[in-house]
């Protein structure tokens, strides 16, 4: 039986903006949202009977129907009235509730994956409307590109010729709820968006409007997101800030040797995740 195998990148944001709160319950964000070349493996596998079955190698991610990679299965088969099911393997080296996309990003490739095997046919813009519906992050992935995402995160717009940055990732382990995080932060009713360049010449300027409106309430919480910060940037980081709803913070530097020596300073006597990775 054929299988393809597909890399499911994570992402970082670096700007969120919480707007408002919709009626759905559901915030209006406005975000820049960049891959970077940490990833999960997904691979694909038509199994011949009627089930779809998800297997993982992370006890913490759950197997079978909870997991997001099976809802896009179900959803795709059967929009498509394909017939038969599917094995589905997935290989996370993108921690779990880290404000990196991982599991997003594993729907999404589950999306692409499925169109391309079963000869579907779908288009990526039908691929995004159908990810739309498993998560608000589902469709940045299908877009591939660096990208503003405003809505709940479902309407996109290219952002080009963003610089490559080495990104030095670091996620001290901590669980931290985003329905939380959103239900603990406060809303003004008038506020000054910050300006997006059209164009980024530099790494730097890229550094310059890192902003996140959801820090205030994870760092009332959670300090030691606030003393990764502050090393990541006494150690040379242009920039840093905490991806998503956390608990992930990143640093944007300028080379992979000094992003490197301040990984090890900072994680050195801990079981903290960390990785340096590339913008895509």
């Amino acid at each position: 039986m054929e299988t393809l195998t597909l890399s499911a990148p994570a992402k970082i944001n670096y700007l969120l903006d919480v707007i408002a709160k919709r009626s759905d319950g559901y915030h209006d964000l406005r975000m820049i949202m960049q891959r970077v070349n940490l990833c999960d493996q997904v691979s694909l596998t038509m199994n011949g009977t009627d089930e779809i079955i998800v297997t993982c190698n992370t006890p913490s991610v759950p197997d079978g129907q909870k997991n997001i990679a099976w809802k896009a299965a179900k959803i795709l088969l059967e929009l498509s009235n394909t017939m038969g099911g599917v094995t589905i393997e997935l290989t996370k080296n993108i921690p779990s509730a880290a404000g990196l996309g991982g599991g997003s990003s594993d729907a999404a490739a589950v999306l692409i994956g499925l169109n391309k095997l079963l000869e579907i046919g779908y288009s990526d813009k039908k691929l995004m409307e159908i990810g739309c519906t498993l998560g608000a992050d589902v469709p940045f992935f299908i877009f591939k590109e660096t990208a503003v995402a405003e809505g709940i995160g479902e309407k996109l717009t290219l952002l080009p010729n963003v610089p490559k940055c080495w990104i030095l990732l670091i996620n001290p382990g901590i669980h931290i709820s985003t329905a939380w995080v959103y239900q603990s932060l406060p809303l003004t009713k008038t506020r000054e968006l910050n300006r997006i360049p059209e164009f980024f010449e530099s790494i730097e300027q890229v550094a310059s409007i890192l902003s996140n409106d959801l820090e205030a309430v994870t760092i009332s919480a959670f300090p030691i997101i606030a003393e990764i910060k502050s090393r990541m940037i006494n150690l040379g980081a242009i920039g840093s800030m905490m991806s998503g709803s956390g608990p992930t913070v990143f640093g944007i530097f300028k080379d992979f040797e000094s992003a490197e020596v301040a990984r090890y300073n900072i994680t050195k006597g801990s079981n903290w995740f960390s990785a340096t990775v590339e913008t895509l």
